[in-house]
């Protein structure tokens, strides 16, 4: 038996989903734990390609169980939709998807809000997909979120909605000038969604905690990554939940020394959608290049991503943040065409040399990257499938990130698909 989380090391768009896929084929369940629909999980293969917004990337897998936490914000009508296009595709979703009834539901007012708040913060805004993330964990901590297990209860769900639409409505129409929503409208349509979801709703936290006595082989799967984290991301341009390792036993209710290996997913260079500071940012042709070779556009929101070369400041943060045991390097094959490969050892902030992430996010703007410069290998490593055949250069890449990390490289992606992956170790 074992338990292996897959988190993000970067801004999110490392390819974790590529990751969960990959790992899938030898687990028995694998455990969404946090995020929402603001973020999407991108797997190809058999020249198809899915993109998952809710459910574990492990559903494309058939007979394994995938299993949405209670640290997941659920958007139902856009989880009915996934549900849909997946059988579509005769994928086995009502064999093997179960949903946490301690999920906390996206409410329309959560999206408008959403939407109105970015709108009026002027220079402060914060790239939000305004897909309601931000409101509806806010309403977690503040006694007001509704839970699924709250919309599966008729009379409760009405007081709940009831008693949020009449402070939600005023923000609405007072601060926004934006018309109410009406509570019959609203309480119907989730009757309606609560109809179609209501057979996958299940007491996820004692499943778990059976798989887990029973030594199931289990993946764990998050969404974003961890410099987006609510606590030790770029503060305030962040996600609203914790994309790092600390999510895992809030967003799934399992203890902590349950998990055996944690694998830090890295992209081989470096972006982030939206606002922040991003110290590596190329905005020149280097920058461009990455873009269009690694096709650098969000999954969910179709935005271009800011794109620059490798930070290992920001690496080391999260390896430690994260207690990585293992490294998975995606997206290799995006430098094959790279003459010269720029490496991040440090940043530069008024002259003084910084080895060390800062929490400032304003002084973080103002660092500059200090690189070092490696060979690159100008060779096509797409349909390698051994790390013996890599060309030295690129291995001699990989040798500098895992000794300047100190941890040991287990996994490498070296295409988009499923198939074009090296992996040099068992999980399960």
């Amino acid at each position: 038996m074992s338990i292996a989380a897959i988190i993000g090391m970067q801004w999110g768009d490392e390819a974790k989903g590529k990751i969960v896929d990959l790992l899938s084929e030898k687990a028995d369940v694998i455990v969404r734990f946090q995020g929402g629909p603001n973020a999407g999980h991108t797997v190809s293969f058999d020249n198809k390609t899915f993109i998952l917004h809710h459910i574990p990337s492990g559903i494309l897998r058939k007979n394994k169980l995938c299993i949405i936490g209670n640290g997941v914000v659920i958007d139902l009508p856009g989880i009915i939709d996934e549900i849909d296009g997946l059988k579509r595709d005769e994928v086995g979703v009502d064999e093997n998807l179960l949903i946490s009834e301690g999920a906390h539901l996206i409410m329309p007012y959560h999206k408008l809000l959403d939407g109105a708040s970015e709108k009026t913060r002027g220079r402060m805004k914060i790239g939000t997909t305004k897909k309601g993330i931000g409101p509806v964990y806010a309403d977690k901590p503040a006694y007001k979120g509704i839970r699924i297990c709250d919309l599966m209860n008729e009379r409760r769900f009405k007081e709940k909605l009831k008693f949020n639409l009449e402070e939600k409505n005023y923000l609405l129409e007072n601060l926004y000038d934006i018309e109410p929503l009406k509570l019959n409208r609203v309480y119907k349509d989730f009757l309606n969604y609560r109809d179609k979801i209501k057979k996958y709703v299940s007491n996820t936290r004692e499943i778990i905690k059976k798989l887990v006595e029973e030594n199931k082989n289990i993946l764990l799967e998050g969404a974003q990554g961890t410099m987006l984290d609510v606590d030790h991301g770029t503060y305030p341009y962040v996600t609203a939940s914790n994309a790092s390792i600390a999510g895992v036993s809030m967003g799934i209710g399992i203890p902590p020394k349950r998990i055996d290996r944690i694998i830090g997913v890295v992209k081989a260079y470096t972006t982030r959608v939206g606002k922040g500071p991003l110290p590596t940012e190329d905005k020149g042709s280097v920058g461009e290049s990455l873009r269009k070779i690694g096709k650098e556009y969000g999954a969910t929101t179709g935005r271009p991503r800011r794109c620059g070369f490798l930070d290992l400041v920001v690496l080391k943060h999260t390896c430690w943040l994260n207690g990585v045991t293992d490294l998975a390097v995606t997206k290799l094959d995006v430098l094959d065409r790279f003459e010269e490969i720029k490496v991040c050892t440090a940043y530069r902030y008024k002259g003084k040399l910084m080895g060390d992430f800062p929490t400032d996010t304003e002084l973080l703007s103002g660092c500059e990257p200090v690189y070092r410069t490696v060979k690159g290998w100008m060779e096509d490593i797409s349909n390698i499938k051994e790390y013996v055949r890599l060309p030295e250069r690129t291995k001699s890449y990989l040798k500098f990130i895992s000794d300047f990390l100190k941890v040991d490289i287990s996994i490498i992606g070296t295409g988009k698909r499923r198939e074009e992956s090296i992996v040099l170790k068992d999980f399960f």
